[in-house]
């Protein structure tokens, strides 16, 4: 059996545990610089709150119906979310860590278990334990037990936040209830081509020959079919190194002048270095982007890339910042008032395991260097270690007007009882 737990309202959530005078209110968080909503109550739902509504044009919408903004507290969220995860692990050591906010679980050995009681035990102690709401589906497959989770999503009452599959006609009798669009793995296309056949149910789905999908489709929708019709064919996913490492971000403010742009390159540079480590990848190598706000359509605009091709591995954060510093130099145009900027690093392989080059090499010197600053950032849960070109004071500079405190992870914002 699988299951999937299922963070409700995750964001929100999170900060009604500690702003009990949240509950049940309307709340929609921002994403970066408070752009636009990236998350929503049901409360917020229930007023048409469009989800990626820019704040600037909805502010006013807000403000009439007492919908409370917040800005993203990402430290917060991913405290929570990994708590979250090491409760689960006291029920089965089978988990895969699917987003922020839920997870694939498989039971094996539990035959004899009533799962029902068993989820709803897993729910009660997480919102014992971290405040946070969640609701399980559990089934024979992946597929089916993401079904479960929506009916348990959509049915709180009569569900109590826990559905399990566990018969046939519980099965069909979801798979029916369950559009097509909604179905885990089908996206829009597949979902239109899928209606032109004439599926509109998940149910319906099941119904098409196994040849007809293959010969159609791929293997990957064979699956999802076979998965759906109740045979596993979708096993737990093995975490994997990334192939590429991107970091991209929107400025707080226009930047016209190159020294905030250099700044925020070797920045975005040094995050990239420091996940290359983390996973026990080099790259060989760097791409810079460059971009104006392309919302402004009075202003000129500019857009530009640059890739620096290494002639060894690196994941040295002094060696991609400098390259990616300079590349950023050659492609920027005086003038033009930037938005947004990124660094990716690409051409992976193991840090141990790699080609040398016969005349040119990195420092020796910087691999010992770059674990003594890890060690140190690690030690002290903070980038106290940074680069000379990096701003001393600040990792992001990021509008968070709306930003809660740090609950969990600053002892500055820690809670005080009167």
């Amino acid at each position: 059996m699988f299951g999937l737990v299922d963070c409700n309202n995750f964001y929100a959530s999170c900060e009604r545990v500690f702003n009990p005078n949240l509950e049940g209110q309307p709340i929609a968080i921002l994403s970066n610089n408070d752009g636009c909503v990236i998350s929503r109550s049901d409360e917020a739902k229930a007023l048409d709150l469009p989800m990626g509504a820019p704040i600037f044009k909805w502010e006013s919408f807000c403000k009439a119906n007492k919908i409370h903004v917040l800005s993203s507290n990402y430290p917060l969220y991913g405290d929570m979310s990994s708590r979250v995860m090491d409760i689960l692990r006291q029920f089965t050591p089978d988990v895969e860590v699917y987003s922020i906010d839920e997870s694939f679980l498989e039971f094996k050995g539990f035959e004899n278990y009533d799962f029902n009681d068993y989820g709803n035990k897993m729910r009660t102690r997480i919102l014992k334990w971290t405040g946070i709401p969640v609701c399980v589906g559990i089934a024979p497959t992946k597929a089916l037990s993401k079904v479960a989770n929506k009916v348990a999503r959509k049915f709180p009452k009569e569900t109590k936040g826990t559905y399990v599959i566990d018969s046939e006609e519980k099965r069909i009798k979801a798979l029916k209830w369950t559009k097509i669009g909604n179905v885990w793995g089908v996206g829009r296309r597949l979902a239109k081509r899928l209606e032109v056949k004439g599926c509109k149910t998940a149910y319906d789905f099941t119904q098409l020959s196994d040849d007809w999908v293959r010969k159609t489709f791929s293997i990957t929708e064979w699956k999802l079919k076979k998965d759906l019709e109740g045979n596993s064919k979708i096993g737990l996913g093995e975490p994997k190194n990334k192939n590429a490492i991107a970091t991209t971000r929107s400025f707080e403010y226009t930047y016209s002048d190159l020294d905030n742009i250099k700044e925020r390159i070797s920045t975005f540079a040094t995050s990239c270095a420091e996940k290359l480590r983390k996973q026990g990848s080099s790259c060989h190598m760097i791409i810079v982007t460059l971009s104006s706000d392309r919302h402004k359509r009075d202003l000129e605009q500019h857009r530009a890339s640059q890739s620096v091709n290494l002639s060894y591995p690196t994941n040295s954060s002094l060696i991609i910042s400098n390259c990616a510093v300079n590349s950023v130099m050659s492609i920027f145009k005086s003038g033009i008032k930037y938005k947004r900027a990124g660094v990716i690093v690409t051409g992976l392989v193991p840090t141990d395991n790699h080609q040398l080059h016969l005349f040119d090499a990195e420092n020796p010197k910087h691999q010992p260097l770059m674990q003594s600053i890890d060690s140190l950032n690690t030690k002290y849960k903070s980038h106290k270690i940074k680069l000379g070109s990096q701003d001393l004071k600040r990792t992001w500079k990021m509008r968070q007007e709306r930003l809660s405190p740090r609950y969990t992870t600053n002892i500055n914002d820690i809670i005080v009882v009167k």
